[in-house]
């Protein structure tokens, strides 16, 4: 049985400091009033594609140990949605509703709460598997997520040509065209690129804080509950379940069913905004889905660290 001393520390040494810099944000945002749009699309156009253009550059594992990765981030997010898609249209929810709890479910916040909660927790080592599953998320919810979003209110070939103005995309291929031409890249783009990263998981954060200021609740408590309860509390069972049947090394299995356990990924408010989605119902998701992680994190941090 897992000690109530050990999970405390674990919460202080792990999950606090990614509060205390988000609550910044958030303080930041309800006193100086931050417009949580421009600052979101800062992110999504410069610093996000930066911070993964430099992960898959610098990130020395082998092929074969970051493809395993790669599948299993992609099976997992497939997976969830397909859930969440079968539940919705159980419940019967409304298209905007259910393309809200989608995006919200597949897509964890892999990012700015998922890199330094790995990093804290399980060490550089971790950290480039998690690199691999972030990128292989962001990737996907830039391309599939942004399709999804815009089907709300786009034609398929209008969501399709969209997609080709995701920066993001641009700098995946640039990163991949790079590691297979072994090519040096120059002094000056390197370290611009260098400071970028560096400053891109504190920034995500700050914007994580500022985002929740604009929290409205949402009416459709039936569609909020269901992608809280898919993110929270199934998405750990099965990615663990995921990383048994992928056979992850343990380092691995640490990094990625972290990140699949995340809440709910703060760029759906980027989109919900973007392509006039159900906002308040996605901003919703990601605050409480936000708020009650640590009660499921802190416990599964334990268990992974065994």
């Amino acid at each position: 049985m897992v000690s109530l001393p050990l999970l405390a520390s674990t919460f202080v040494n792990n999950i606090l400091p990614i509060i205390l810099l988000a609550g910044a944000g958030f303080a930041l945002g309800k006193t100086l009033h931050i417009d949580p749009r421009s600052l979101g699309r800062v992110v999504f156009y410069v610093f996000s594609p930066v911070l993964i253009f430099d992960l898959l550059a610098k990130n020395e594992l082998k092929l074969d140990e970051a493809a395993v990765v790669v599948g299993y981030a992609l099976c997992f997010i497939l997976f969830m949605g397909l859930i969440t898609l079968l539940l919705g249209v159980f419940f019967k929810l409304e298209r905007p509703a259910l393309i809200a709890i989608l995006i919200t479910t597949m897509f964890a916040n892999t990012g700015n709460y998922g890199l330094p909660l790995v990093s804290f927790a399980f060490g550089d080592q971790a950290l480039s598997y998690a690199g691999i599953y972030f990128a292989t998320t962001t990737l996907l919810f830039y391309t599939l997520g942004v399709f999804l979003a815009s089907l709300g209110h786009m034609s398929l070939k209008e969501a399709l040509v969209g997609l080709l103005k995701i920066p993001t995309l641009y700098a995946v291929l640039l990163a991949i065209l790079i590691n297979m031409l072994n090519l040096q890249i120059p002094v000056p783009v390197a370290r611009a690129v260098d400071l970028a990263a560096g400053g891109s998981i504190p920034l995500m954060l700050v914007l994580l804080g500022v985002q929740l200021t604009s929290l409205e609740f949402s009416e459709n408590q039936r569609a909020l509950q269901l992608s809280v309860g898919l993110r929270l509390i199934v998405a750990p069972l099965v990615a663990l379940l995921f990383a048994a049947l992928f056979r992850l090394p343990t380092v691995a299995r640490q990094a990625s069913v972290t990140e699949a356990s995340m809440p709910g990924m703060v760029s759906a408010t980027v989109l919900a905004t973007e392509y006039d989605l159900d906002t308040r119902l996605v901003t919703a998701v990601i605050f409480i889905s936000t708020l009650l992680s640590p009660l499921t994190l802190t416990p599964l941090l334990v268990f992974l660290g065994r």
